[in-house]
């Protein structure tokens, strides 16, 4: 493939989801008249169930091997770690794009998404991250903006107190949806684009985090290296919600979580708090959940609580383990869910 000059590197990490990362390749080639000069890079993150070989097939089929590329990671080692394999080729071969987009394989782009990302960091040059606005099937928008996770938002959110989620709506981690860019203090993984710039300021991802909190630790990286992290309503993204993990769909009874997932929060508090904070958050999600579900047992409200989330919570609470972290387990080790193939119609 020869290395023609880029403005744009769009990454997409596969794991197990062919069908889901072709349509996402098939909606970025659909708009790619309104993009400059990009290259797709797809990681499939050692998959193991052929989805190299069926997303090659749909890259040659769509004759689109001049601009999009797989690459296939030797371990299943994370979003984190995937993303990275991307971000180490193209620096590697010294491609030095103006902006990196990083996009879930359950994301579909609608026309124009990239684009209205690209003229936002422009016409903004201290926002380093611009988030898209996601939107369900049915065009009803998603929350993908949120404040930095702390004790009191700990307590708020797991309590699920309307009365103190009203009172304190300032401080809650999810920001209201809105129609205009705003500033956030980080957006989600599943649709943001990045400069350059700002990543020569924070670097790769922290791959300590197997998933989840990654997208939290990044926004984190980006505001204390002193640029603005912002949402793009006008980015619109289809996202199949929770369809490349099977966790955090808060409309059916959730799975229970993976231990992958408790130690991500943690490592996100010590790393970027201290004990103290972690110490906190602690105590405010064991206290806030604990009262909700005694709530929930009185007034005989439906449970779509995760099973065993206290017990598991408190396991890897600092009550339980101290203020160690887990050192994780080959990244071969780890099995991701298996998600959905194939979005709602």
């Amino acid at each position: 493939m020869s290395e023609k000059p880029i403005q744009l590197a769009i990454v997409t990490v596969n794991y197990k989801t062919p069908d889901l990362t072709n349509r996402c390749i098939d909606a970025v080639l659909n708009d790619a008249q309104a993009l400059p000069p990009f290259r797709m890079f797809v990681v499939d993150n050692n998959s193991g169930d052929g989805s190299p070989e069926v997303i090659g097939q749909h890259i040659d089929a769509r004759d689109a091997g001049d601009c999009v590329e797989l690459l296939v990671a030797p371990v299943n080692g994370g979003y984190a770690y995937g993303n990275n394999v991307a971000l180490r080729a193209i620096r590697e071969r010294g491609l030095d794009p103006a902006y990196i987009w990083f996009l879930n394989p359950d994301t579909e782009v609608e026309l124009g998404a990239g684009k209205a990302l690209i003229d936002f960091l422009d016409a903004h040059p201290q926002a380093g991250m611009a988030g898209s606005g996601l939107i369900d099937a049915d065009g009803t928008p998603q929350i993908s903006a949120f404040r930095f996770h702390a004790p009191l938002n700990e307590f708020l959110e797991y309590m699920q107190l309307g009365i103190l989620d009203r009172l304190f709506s300032n401080y809650q981690v999810t920001m209201p949806v809105a129609s205009v860019p705003h500033r956030a203090d980080w957006v989600t993984g599943a649709s943001f684009m990045i400069t350059s710039r700002c990543i020569d300021s924070v670097g790769l991802m922290d791959e300590g985090y197997f998933l989840y909190y990654e997208d939290v630790d990044y926004g984190f990286a980006a505001a204390r290296a002193g640029w603005e992290v912002w949402t793009v309503p006008q980015s619109r993204v289809f996202h199949v919600c929770g369809a490349a993990t099977g966790v955090l769909d808060f409309n059916m009874k959730q799975p229970r979580r993976p231990d992958y997932w408790f130690e991500s929060r943690r490592r996100f508090f010590l790393k970027n708090y201290g004990k103290t904070t972690l110490l906190l958050a602690d105590i405010a999600l064991l206290t806030g959940f604990s009262l909700w579900r005694l709530r929930r047992l009185i007034q005989r409200k439906p449970d779509f609580d995760s099973p065993g989330f206290l017990g598991d919570a408190f396991r890897h609470s600092v009550f339980a383990k101290g203020f160690r972290l887990q050192t994780r387990a080959l990244p071969s080790e780890v099995e991701l869910p298996l998600a959905e193939q194939d979005s709602p119609s």
